[in-house]
């Protein structure tokens, strides 16, 4: 995948999973230099839904959290590079606290989050990166005062806590979070939105002249997806058309029928409501009515 698609892809993913619970700013300058901190995150409400799982555990442990995912395996060069950005970001929040003469401590500095597909030992050493807290597979602190940990993608246990980590994975690790995210109600919102993003990730890499076999795969993974769901809502909006008309008919024949009758009518398929269509001379009262819905739910 060109690094510019994925680039946006996380920019995006970040922006529309935080963006209600506090600031993200992407692509955000942090020196005189051309240089930036790909998702800069600050909460505003504490912490974070237990929806988001580890993401949001992630962005809730400080008051300033700083996101850089790599779609390849992150190099030595690539992580002291991060360090150095995040070390920019603390010395402008630690000039502008002695501005205001505010406490300035470690537990206010920014914490860096450095997302990585896979990660080698001697590039995990090379910055005695150690997975020291149970239960956190695939996560690896620096020392205390760096405020940092490398994510690998590909080591994080398959749980729903850890879902909205693996959809930035690749390969076989993304493919099993898009099959966990299909799976997941229609009605969740993060799946909505994230099924959103990843059509419109599809749409970019069809449009790239640089798609490799691992770009062509996942092009062909979204597709029947995007499908569905395209389907799905004409459906739905056939079935809404198809409620309104009868719940009008109904109101017109029986009188205004209570709430309780008119949720129930909206929840019925479009096979039910072409049913209850050529019953609908049949009904007397609204008790009528109800026996129906009993029998036919």
């Amino acid at each position: 995948m060109t690094r510019f698609v994925f680039d946006q892809f996380s920019k995006d993913f970040f922006e529309s999973l935080l963006g209600g619970y506090g600031v993200v700013e992407t692509g955000k300058r942090v020196s005189s230099e051309v240089r930036e901190i790909d998702v800069w995150f600050s909460t505003a409400q504490g912490e974070l839904p237990p929806e988001l799982g580890l993401l949001g555990e992630m962005a809730s442990m400080a008051g300033v959290s700083l996101f850089e995912p790599y779609r390849n395996p992150v190099t030595v060069n690539e992580i002291a590079d991060c360090l150095q950005k995040q070390n920019t970001v603390r010395g402008q929040m630690y000039r502008e606290a002695l501005r205001q003469k505010s406490r300035f401590d470690l537990g206010d500095w920014p914490k860096l989050w450095i997302l990585t597909p896979t990660a080698s030992k001697d590039v995990l050493g090379t910055f005695g990166a150690e997975n020291r807290l149970e239960g956190t597979e695939g996560v690896y602190y620096l020392a205390e005062g760096l405020k940092t940990a490398i994510v690998v993608l590909h080591q994080l246990p398959v749980i729903p806590e850890t879902l909205w980590l693996r959809i930035l994975g690749r390969g076989k690790i993304q493919k099993q979070a898009i099959d966990e995210l299909q799976a997941l109600p229609a009605s969740n919102p993060i799946r909505s939105i994230t099924l959103e993003l990843l059509y419109n990730l599809q749409q970019n890499l069809e449009l790239s002249t640089e798609q490799d076999q691992e770009d062509q795969e996942l092009i062909m993974r979204l597709k029947p997806l995007y499908q569905q769901d395209r389907q799905r809502a004409i459906e739905e909006g056939k079935q809404q058309g198809e409620s309104k008309l009868i719940l009008r008919q109904l109101n017109r024949r029986l009188g205004e029928l209570s709430s309780e009758i008119a949720v129930q009518i909206n929840q019925l398929s479009i096979e039910q409501l072409e049913e209850l269509g050529e019953a609908l001379f049949d009904f007397q009262s609204e008790s009528d009515l109800r026996n129906w819905l009993l029998q036919h739910n």
